[in-house]
């Protein structure tokens, strides 16, 4: 800030006050110091106002993309969420951040925190970046993932029971007599691969082998979910039930189903994954795995202030149930 105002010849405080837009500065003298500000790269460090001021109380809100997929912020599952840190923050007396990362680029969720604007993050999420999140944990970035537990992890995650999830879900499809159940989801995701496993542990436990082309690679991106799915269906594969991933893959299989005159749960039976809020309203009703939206909301936000406040990064995991509705 001194060397801003030696060069704009006006006093720090006046440089404080252009900076900040304060109304007692000409529009002239204010765009010439917000100028020389950013030849020099200098930003007001938000962290060190708010350390004057005692407090910060924001924390960051990330959800990343892939850039090939480019899953919408409007996916059912990342709404619910929001909502639910939302809510949880806002309880606790804080604001949010809301933001978007490319997920190969995941070391930019600690801007926020390093420029001040954030005391922590909330990432929604582990995509392939396990071993950049551990980086940023070592770092000492205040971190919180959304996401499945895995091996040597630095970071603190919150997520549901993956593996029983796809357990639960598969073998309630079993157990109605299913004979060639379909796996939708993008398997190379942390989450989606634990609930494979489940998956594949309920098919073990009944000695049904599974067919290779009973697994169908699906992105969460709701356009190239629908044409992958869709093109699935259209090739009449010997399928009498199916197990999403997630509640959106699964609404997606039951439209490509009905489109082809098949009829749910009559000749195929589906099961998704989250128990989003409209998947009861959807039709048929949908019977998926709940995964505790509001709780999780709680947890994150509750993990995320511990970390700030001097804890080690805790893991969090939340029970999951089936919920039995009409689709299954």
């Amino acid at each position: 800030m001194e060397d801003v105002a030696r060069i704009a010849g006006v006093s720090r405080a006046t440089v404080s006050r252009a900076l900040s837009g304060h109304p007692a500065i000409s529009e002239e003298t204010r765009q010439r110091i917000h100028d020389i500000a950013r030849s020099l790269n200098y930003t007001v460090n938000i962290g060190a106002k708010n350390l004057r001021q005692g407090r910060n109380q924001t924390i960051g809100f990330v959800i990343p993309y892939e850039s090939t997929v480019r899953q919408a912020v409007s996916d059912p599952f990342f709404l619910s969420m929001l909502g639910s840190v939302a809510d949880a923050l806002t309880d606790r007396g804080f604001e949010m951040l809301v933001s978007r990362v490319d997920a190969t680029q995941i070391d930019e969720v600690a801007s926020a925190v390093d420029s001040g604007r954030a005391s922590g993050v909330i990432l929604i999420g582990q995509w392939h970046q396990h071993e950049q999140l551990n980086r940023l944990a070592d770092r000492g970035v205040p971190l919180v993932v959304w996401g499945g537990q895995l091996r040597k992890q630095a970071y603190a995650t919150v997520g549901s029971e993956n593996q029983l999830g796809g357990y639960l879900a598969a073998r309630h499809l079993l157990e109605r007599g299913a004979r060639h159940v379909a796996f939708l989801g993008d398997l190379n995701l942390p989450e989606v691969g634990l609930r494979y496993q489940g998956y594949l542990q309920a098919h073990a436990e009944v000695g049904r082998k599974v067919l290779k082309r009973l697994q169908v690679n699906v992105p969460f991106a709701a356009g190239l979910a629908k044409t992958a799915i869709e093109h699935y269906f259209a090739a009449r594969p010997r399928v009498d039930a199916v197990c999403a991933a997630s509640d959106l893959l699964a609404m997606i299989a039951i439209q490509s189903l009905g489109a082809l005159g098949l009829r749910v749960p009559e000749d195929v039976a589906v099961v998704g994954y989250d128990d989003v809020p409209f998947a009861a309203s959807f039709n048929p009703p949908l019977t998926t795995v709940s995964q505790q939206i509001v709780r999780a909301g709680v947890e994150l936000v509750s993990a995320l202030l511990e970390i700030i406040g001097g804890g080690k990064p805790q893991n969090r995991t939340l029970p999951t149930s089936l919920i039995l509705r009409q689709s299954a």
